[in-house]
């Protein structure tokens, strides 16, 4: 959930001042684009990994604070629900066998935070909605002791100025009301990272939309929640519902919300945090004492931290990220689709599958975007949640005979995505052995027709 921030009530002013701080941010990310100030392309993908602390019973245990403690590691930290807790990997080059040396750092860190969890009586579960939680477990009393979440509880209700409803219905319908953001706590997820230069960030990102759909197709696990099975992949309109600033009003006229696919496919990620500022109001208007202009004037790189702060509270499904390392600035697309878990092996084969398929879909020449509609990808997304891997998805028709098709995922990703992931993989320098045996486990998935 992104930076520690201080706790205090917001005065009247500090919304102008911020949005007017928002505005030369954005005026310094359009000038270190211009001038060309980012960092050379170094191949770097990172991995985070939200998980679920629970009792030999399978119920949820309110103790991240404790069993952090214990684990005492920068590698983890807090989210949003005491039952939460996120591991995070290290950034990697994608090469050689990094998949293989993902899945045993992984492994080694979760066997670590699951040994000093037993030393409380809690252990770790990877899944992308604890089927065990109840209504009285997603409460504000259980929101982590951190001052953001607690801002952001505050802010999102007093947007919206009524609780939160949520209303899913898949194979049973569930409607329930809640006087906090508690409920997004039960979302669990992966986060993919993928460092990418300026000039090669609207391709990676286009593709990594287009994608999504396939991603949830292949790797739901999510379809329950307070005993009602739902979606095959209830995540999504569950973040979405427990993120949102709007009262029933505001979506009658069409405004858009926080937990967003997009509307378009982008030429730059400047498109991006200009639609973050055009669209949607702070949440949290703390200011930095960073003057950005100034900065660059003086020859240096801004942190650009409202920039940030605004765009870790617009919950885009691939997320733009600005960052510094070193000195030197940096883009990173942030893949938020698929759920944690359900096993390491199952993870990397996720992270293998979508790294290589974007890779691909990225440098081809005449790219999915120029001939699938931002709104059949949209529309594909939402089929994927709702059906998982019985999904059948709109797809361009390969070759020169032009137009789209309905294909049953399975199919499409046996028949087209594979291979094209598996060329990817080449092209980032992974070794043979590891991309046959993740994408693999992809493969057996669309066989047996059991996803992850």
């Amino acid at each position: 959930m992104g930076e520690k921030v201080a706790a205090g009530g917001f005065d009247l002013s500090d919304p102008l001042r911020y949005r007017s701080k928002l505005h030369r941010c954005l005026e310094g990310l359009g000038r270190l684009l211009e001038e060309k100030r980012f960092d050379r392309p170094k191949n770097l993908m990172g991995l985070e990994i939200e998980l679920n602390l629970v009792g030999a019973d399978g119920m949820p245990r309110m103790m991240n604070a404790e069993v952090l403690e214990r684990i005492s590691s920068g590698d983890f930290q807090t989210e949003l629900g005491q039952f939460n807790l996120e591991v995070n990997i290290v950034p990697h080059r994608l090469s050689g066998r990094v998949l293989d040396q993902l899945a045993e750092e992984i492994r080694t860190a979760l066997a670590y935070a699951d040994r000093k969890a037993r030393e409380v009586d809690a252990g770790i579960v990877m899944i992308g909605i604890l089927p065990t939680l109840t209504g009285p477990d997603l409460v504000s009393a259980n929101l982590s002791d951190v001052d953001r979440y607690m801002l952001l509880n505050n802010q999102i209700l007093a947007a919206r100025g009524e609780n939160l409803t949520l209303d899913i219905e898949g194979v049973e319908r569930l409607t329930y009301t809640s006087a906090s953001i508690a409920p997004e706590a039960a979302c669990t997820s992966v986060q993919l990272h993928l460092q990418v230069t300026p000039g090669r960030f609207a391709a990676v990102w286009n593709a990594a939309q287009a994608v999504t759909a396939v991603q949830i197709a292949l790797g739901a696990n999510s379809p329950f929640l307070f005993g009602r099975e739902l979606w095959r992949e209830s995540r999504p309109p569950l973040f979405q519902q427990s993120t949102d600033t709007r009262a029933p009003e505001l979506k009658a006229q069409g405004v858009r919300p926080r937990t967003w696919f997009g509307e378009r496919w982008i030429d730059s990620a400047y498109d991006l945090f200009e639609e973050n500022l055009r669209y949607f109001p702070a949440l949290l208007p703390i200011c930095d004492e960073e003057e950005p202009l100034e900065v660059l004037d003086g020859g240096g790189v801004p942190g650009l931290q409202e920039l940030a702060l605004h765009n870790g509270t617009v919950y885009r499904w691939n997320r733009p990220v600005y960052g510094v390392a070193d000195g030197s600035p940096h883009l990173r697309v942030e893949n938020r689709v698929l759920p944690a878990g359900p096993t390491v092996d199952d993870v990397i084969a996720n992270a293998a599958f979508y790294y290589g398929l974007v890779r691909a879909l990225a440098e081809e020449h005449r790219p999915v975007w120029s001939r699938l509609t931002f709104a059949e990808a949209a529309a594909n997304f939402d089929t994927a949640c709702r059906h998982g891997i019985d999904a059948t998805l709109r797809w361009p028709r390969p070759g020169r005979s032009g137009g789209v098709a309905e294909v049953p995922a399975v199919r499409l990703v046996r028949e087209e995505l594979l291979p094209l992931a598996a060329a990817g993989l080449d092209a980032w320098g992974v070794e043979p052995a590891d991309r046959d045996r993740y994408l693999g486990i992809i493969e057996e998935r669309c066989r047996r027709r059991v996803n992850g």
